[in-house]
């Protein structure tokens, strides 16, 4: 969405959003998402290969495509609807499991790194790792649209999130590093390599390369890797499932120790997708082969 059009078509959405009760919020997000499904036919064939990809070809995937836009439309409703009056309404909904071993990390750890994936609303997760002490920091990609990023930061600052934007010739790597070096959190989306310069690992099945970032800046830091998995409940709130600390290679080089732990960081995600495929909203090309599907 660009200029001050879209900018404000945003606003106007999430102030609607903003005066519905939770329930007609979720229903109606995951509503549009479904019915967005019947004009995206690309997308909509990119999410069915997923589908088939990780659930096995057995699967309707035309029917657990549509749930991917429906939780996708979820997502973006009950980030519309988000405001700091409603923060204690969504602790309450959520649900930590293995919440020790987050805490154990807070209390021994020189900097954790939570790896997280585009599963549920991942963005109640920094709220809810908030409420334990320890706030997050996490890196944005950056739009065209200067008013919506600067809108986007806004909201995520009312769930408990500091975020670096990623911009182009700029690093956020020192952000990110800082913080960890000083005994903070940082979270990082490591699902979907953008540029396409990761580390290359399989994922169910076939190989492909997911973000070098969780790795490399845990074998600088010594920081603890600890994955998250982000779930929407069946009806209000939000399921976090922490998986215990992942080992982070301690002999090789740099590069070898990068490229083993994300490789072990690689067979947790797919864990963690395999916990509620349909929640999982990437549309984009994640393997090699998607690129050459017509």
């Amino acid at each position: 969405m660009k200029g001050l059009f879209g900018y404000l078509l945003v606003r106007a959405l999430s102030g609607f959003a903003s005066l519905l009760p939770e329930p007609a919020v979720r229903r109606l997000g995951y509503g549009v998402g479904y019915l967005r499904s019947f004009v995206s036919p690309r997308a909509l064939a990119m999410a069915e290969r997923h589908q088939r990809r990780i659930q096995g070809p057995e699967v309707d995937a035309r029917r657990a495509a549509r749930r991917v836009f429906g939780f996708y439309g979820r997502y973006y409703a009950e980030t519309f609807w988000i405001r700091p009056r409603r923060r204690q309404a969504i602790l309450d909904t959520c649900r930590v499991e293995n919440l020790e071993g987050l805490q154990a990390a807070i209390a021994a750890s020189p900097g954790i790194i939570l790896a997280v994936a585009h599963l549920g609303n991942w963005e109640a997760a920094g709220l809810r790792s908030a409420a334990e002490g320890a706030r997050v920091l996490g890196a944005a990609e950056g739009l065209a649209n200067e008013r919506l990023v600067r809108w986007f930061v806004q909201m995520r600052a009312v769930m408990d999130i500091d975020v670096v934007i990623v911009r182009r010739g700029i690093s956020v790597t020192p952000s990110l590093q800082r913080r960890l070096e000083d005994g903070g959190v940082v979270a990082l989306m490591f699902d979907r390599d953008l540029k396409g310069r990761g580390i290359p690992v399989v994922l169910f099945g076939e190989q492909t390369t997911i973000p070098a970032g969780p790795m490399a800046l845990a074998c600088r830091t010594g920081a603890v890797v600890l994955p998250v998995g982000v779930y929407h409940n069946p009806r209000a709130g939000h399921t976090f499932h922490i998986y215990p600390p992942l080992e982070v290679p301690a002999e090789g080089s740099f590069d070898e120790r990068v490229q083993l732990g994300s490789e072990r960081l690689a067979g947790v995600l797919e864990d963690m997708i395999r916990r509620a495929p349909e929640q999982w909203h990437v549309l984009q090309p994640v393997w090699p082969s998607d690129r050459e599907a017509p």
